[in-house]
Formats: structure tokens, C-alpha cells, sequence
């Protein structure tokens, strides 16, 4: 399960139809389905939930090759118009994801093996691009996963 923890994230931020609405439905998985060339006439705001990799932990008794935990990062990048907006989807971001992930009623039968055992949060600095024009930051869940 540890190679579509993304798929978690992405279910959850989803999941909130009021952060939807906000980026009038672009959530990505993994990037903008557009040529490179469009990218930059993408309207804002938007957000897009990348798997950064995996490291598997150790061995254990039944398999000598891979252990039983996964370390698995998975970022999320947002563009918004102004400083004010990109602020409050990330924190809207941050608070749906510990809500999604604490429900274990409400897509239990969905999705609910896919969510991390645990999670360290960074963020990062934000940043201004000039040519879209646009402020931008990105969210980093760096997880424990079972295989």
C-alpha cells in the first residue's frame, strides 16, 4: 500500500467540498495534465499532490529482504493569487488531512489502510513566481506506512 499513499491525500483534500470550491476542483495527482507549454495560463489557485519516494525499513524474521515499515514522502504544492489566499488553503489543507485521517468511520471501507501509521509535517518557505504571477508553498508528510 506504501507506493499510493498519495492516494490518501488525495482522497482527503477531495473529500472537502469547500477547499474544492476554493480551487475550483484543480487537485492534481502528480502534476497538471497540460504540455509544458500551458502551464503557465493554469488559472490559480490550485493544488498538486506528488509521491516524493520511499525507503523501505530494515528486514525482519519472515523476510530478509524488506522490512515492515515504509518511510513514504509525500508532497503538496499550492499557487494561489495572494499571500492571504495561498494561507488559508494550506491551513485548510493541513486541518482536512488530520480530520480525514482521524475519521475511521466515514471511508473506513474506501481507503482507510492507505493512511499512515504516522507523519512528520514541514512546510516550506513561501515563494513568489513572477511569471505566472503567483505565491507558492509546499507541504511536506513525510510517513510511516506498512507495505
Amino acid at each position: 500500500m506504501s507506493l499510493i499513499t498519495d492516494k490518501v491525500f488525495y482522497n482527503a483534500l477531495r473529500s472537502n467540498a469547500e477547499l474544492m470550491a476554493t480551487v475550483d476542483g484543480r487537485i492534481e495527482s502528480t502534476s497538471i495534465p497540460v504540455p509544458d507549454d500551458q502551464f503557465l495560463d493554469t488559472p490559480v489557485p490550485y493544488i498538486i499532490i506528488t509521491f516524493d519516494g520511499l525507503q523501505n525499513e530494515g528486514f525482519t524474521k519472515d523476510n530478509s529482504f524488506e522490512g515492515c515499515e515504509d518511510k513514504v514522502q509525500v508532497s503538496i504544492e499550492v499557487a494561489a493569487d495572494t499571500r492571504d489566499d495561498l494561507g488559508d488553503i494550506m491551513q485548510t489543507i493541513r486541518d482536512t488531512i488530520i480530520a480525514y485521517f482521524e475519521d475511521t468511520e466515514g471511508h473506513a471501507w474506501d481507503d482507510y489502510e492507505y493512511v499512515p501509521t504516522n507523519y512528520v509535517f514541514t512546510a516550506s518557505a513561501v515563494g513568489y513566481d513572477s511569471m505566472k504571477p503567483c505565491y507558492y508553498q509546499t507541504l511536506t508528510y513525510n510517513c510511516d506506512t506498512t507495505p
